[in-house]
Order: structure tokens, then sequence, then C-alpha cells
């Protein structure tokens, strides 16, 4: 069985990965870098490809594949259409403690107003109500209302931490059912996202991507959220209107944000604009280049679960994680 792998975060675990398999029946090849042609090339005869990067010209090519591994939740980038009939696609997840801390480290950079004091003190300003007129004194977590739009695994470790500042929570999801409610002051489905937008001091946004959250904050909502309020966004960046978020953040509709999943990502290489529009000048914004849930701890755990699946496909067993084909359509086995 050959297992072709292209996700470039599996590498630093590469010992570890082939620890947890037995190596004589498979037939690894490793890829330092995403190379469209190359993979095209060497997925021909492969049975397993690991990474959530698979284009049309991919899927096309690997027609003997039988499992396509994410290292990661999403698999927005799959080409499943194009993918042979029978080829299941999984996902793995262990992001929630690393994207977590994020979340709460950075609203409480936003909130102390903390990259501004940064940027003015390396110009020797000290931009502190003690030395200056005119700046209000900030605020802690304590008694801080946290929305959460969406409220997954994401969304209910992140409530944890927040708990032990003192703040509170309230959440919308699409069906507005929460398996645990973590302590929420109340939730309920999207059509109440105004109202936690109003509500809220700090939004952290973690919903799927899909046609019915695409742009699902607007211009509209981000006005209810107010000119103090922080938003943070670990979901997907076109969860958020792109030129509405730019707009609210330039002209201080909202205090604040953090946003680490953009509109734009590069095709090769580190280099790439996140977006058309100019947030770098902005001042009010902490901008990371996807890496909230990137950590030594969270691939790691994503490893043993690839691992596991392979010995699962090895072995004739039901593989775990499956997202496609849909539940319901063709079972995995």
């Amino acid at each position: 069985m050959k297992v072709v792998i292209g996700e470039r975060n599996v590498l630093p675990h590469k010992e570890l990965f082939l620890s947890l398999l037995d190596t004589a029946d498979l037939e690894f090849s490793w890829h330092e870098s995403f190379d469209e042609s190359r993979l095209v090339d060497d997925i021909g005869d492969a049975d397993v490809y690991i990474g959530g990067r698979v284009t049309p010209a991919m899927a096309r090519a690997g027609t003997g594949l039988r499992l396509v591994h994410a290292v990661g939740a999403g698999t927005d980038k799959v080409s499943t259409a194009d993918l042979p009939a029978g080829t299941m696609v999984a996902n793995t997840f262990h992001h929630e403690d690393a994207i977590a801390e994020y979340v709460v480290s950075s609203a409480v950079m936003l909130r102390r107003g903390l990259l501004r004091q940064d940027a003015e003190l390396r110009r020797n300003n000290w931009a502190t109500s003690v030395y200056r007129d005119g700046l209000a004194q900030p605020h802690t977590l304590r008694n801080a209302m946290i929305g959460y739009v969406g409220f997954g695994h994401i969304g209910r470790r992140s409530a944890e931490l927040f708990a032990a500042f003192a703040a509170r929570g309230c959440a919308v999801t699409g069906s507005g059912r929460i398996t645990e409610p973590a302590g929420l002051e109340w939730y309920s489905n999207t059509d109440e996202l105004k109202r936690l937008m109003h509500e809220s001091d700090v939004v952290v946004v973690s919903a799927p991507l899909n046609e019915r959250t695409e742009g699902m904050i607007g211009a509209e909502e981000l006005s209810c959220l107010g000119s103090d309020g922080i938003l943070i966004n670990v979901g997907r960046g076109p969860l958020i209107a792109e030129r509405d978020l730019y707009e609210s953040l330039r002209d201080n509709v909202i205090g604040g944000a953090a946003i680490d999943v953009w509109y734009r990502y590069p095709a090769g290489g580190d280099r790439a604009e996140p977006s058309d529009l100019p947030f770098a000048q902005l001042p009010n914004l902490l901008m990371t280049p996807h890496t909230s849930g990137v950590s030594a701890e969270t691939f790691v755990g994503r490893v043993h679960d690839v691992a596991d699946n392979i010995r699962r496909l090895v072995d004739g067993r039901p593989l775990d994680r499956i997202v496609w084909p849909p539940a319901g359509s063709n079972p995995a086995t």
C-alpha cells in the first residue's frame, strides 16, 4: 500500500508517524512542499494521500485512492467531486487547546490596548491615561460577555479558559442546539446573531464555512458589536464580509480584531497578500497567518489519528472521522 504525504506539518513528526505503523506493509513518499505537478505524478499509484489540499488534477490522477486524510479539520480544499468513486476523506482536530489559548490571549491584548501601546512606546510615546489626557482606562475580562458564533470543541475550550477570568458567555449555532452549554447564559440559532453581537464585548467566530454561513457577519452585524467590541476570527475568513470588516476597523466602528484566517493564501512558498485590501495598515488589528491551532501538541495528536486510520485501512476495519462521502450515502468500510 502506497502512502503519499503532502502535508509539511507531518515532517517534524516523521519518526513518530513511522513508529506508529508497520512499515513493512507500506511504501511512503514524502513531499517537503506542495508542488501540484510532482504530486500529480506521484499520486497515480497511491492508496492514501495525507494532506488537506487536493486539486482537481490531483484527484483525477489518484485513480486508486482509497483514503484522503487531511491533517486538520478543514477539507474544503479537497476536490471531492473529482475523486474516484469510493474514496473516503477524513479529518482530525486536536487544535482546541492551541486555538483557545490564541483566542484568550488575543482578547486580553486587544481589550487592554496592548497593540497600540507597543506601537506608541516604540516611538517613545507613553500612550496611557497615567500620562496622556483623554485616554480611557481599559477593562479586564471580569464580567465581560464573550459571544461565540459557533460552539463546537473550540468554543467549549475557549469558554473554559475565559471562565478563569470570570467572563460570561453566550452563543449562536446553525441548529441552535449545544451539547455542552459550558455555563453559557444563553444560546440560540443564528437568527439571534445581531443580539449576540450587540450584547458581547468579545465575539469569537469559529463556525464552519458553507453556503449558509459565508458572509454571515457584515456591516450591520459589526455595527452591533460597537466601538469597544473585539472580534476574533479563527473559523474561516469569508465568514466575515471582507470589505465590511476592513471598513469597520478603519473607521473604528469596532474596537479591534484578531484575524487568523484570511481571504487569500499562498499558492506555493510563504508569500501572499492575505487580502486585496490594506489590512496591514490598521493599528487595531492583530494579523496572524492561520497559526492559532499550530502547536507541536496539535500535530502529535493529529499524527496519531492519521496513523490509526491507515492501520484500520490495512486491517480492513471501519475508519474514523470520515467526512466524505456524506453519512448514509456510501458506508465507510
